[in-house]
């Protein structure tokens, strides 16, 4: 009997075959699945330059939200320079309490300034009946808790305050008006000596809009690492 082999020769070149087939097939797939698994140039720039773009939007709406604030008064420099003499010199001169204004406005504490300025329009009424209305809508306003600008006072000012309304004097927020003046005396008013805003005053310059003190957001550690790596590829 003849060898199968010699019988049916066509089985035994075809075995070859695919056996060749095979190994070059399984070399070009394993190249195939590393090309896709790791990103290309063209990806790695296009991630770097979405994460850059994210920084830069948030700068941009950090510009947008500052341009919406009033413009910084024009005064005379010699004038500016007398406002560093006492923080009541400053609050004194409409210019100066709108300077000062401006720049709580960039530190996000303008309820000070405000519930101060309220506390001096109360002081103007003339007549009894004007007092209730006007100490309801100030202590609603800035004093009571969860108030919508609520300024920062201890609980026994504050509690001497709400007694005080149920039936308010001239003299009704006396206490905390003191109490937040002090605060903006010895923290914002030393700051805003330093500020651009007042020194470009002060050197009779007038910059339409002062730099925001929030922080800005930069590129997270997770971040700065991955694009990193990806460099390091290229």
């Amino acid at each position: 009997m003849e060898s199968p082999l010699l019988l049916f020769p066509q089985l035994n070149i075809s075995a070859s075959k695919d056996k060749s087939y095979c190994k070059v097939m399984k070399p070009a797939h394993k190249e195939e699945t590393n090309k896709a698994s790791k990103p290309g140039a063209k990806q790695k720039r296009n991630r770097l330059s979405l994460l850059l773009q994210r920084t830069e939007f948030h700068e941009d709406d950090h510009l947008g939200k500052a341009a919406h604030l009033p413009k910084a008064p024009s005064v005379p420099p010699e004038e500016a320079v007398k406002w560093g003499e006492s923080f009541d010199k400053l609050l004194s001169q409409k210019d100066g309490l709108d300077a000062f204004t401006k720049f709580l406005k960039t530190e996000f504490s303008e309820e000070n300034i405000e519930f101060w300025t309220a506390c001096e329009e109360y002081k103007k009424s003339k007549t009894t009946q004007e007092l209730l209305p006007k100490a309801k809508t100030i202590y609603e306003t800035f004093i009571q808790k969860d108030a919508p600008k609520e300024v920062n006072l201890d609980f026994h000012t504050k509690e001497v305050t709400r007694q005080s309304i149920q039936q308010p004097i001239l003299t009704t927020f006396d206490a905390a008006q003191s109490t937040v003046y002090k605060l903006m005396e010895q923290d914002s008013y030393p700051r805003f000596l330093r500020s651009d805003l007042y020194l470009n005053l002060v050197k009779g310059r007038n910059p339409s809009h002062p730099a925001m003190r929030r922080r800005s957001r930069s590129f997270t550690v997770n971040e700065f690492q991955d694009v990193r790596s990806d460099f390091t590829l290229w």
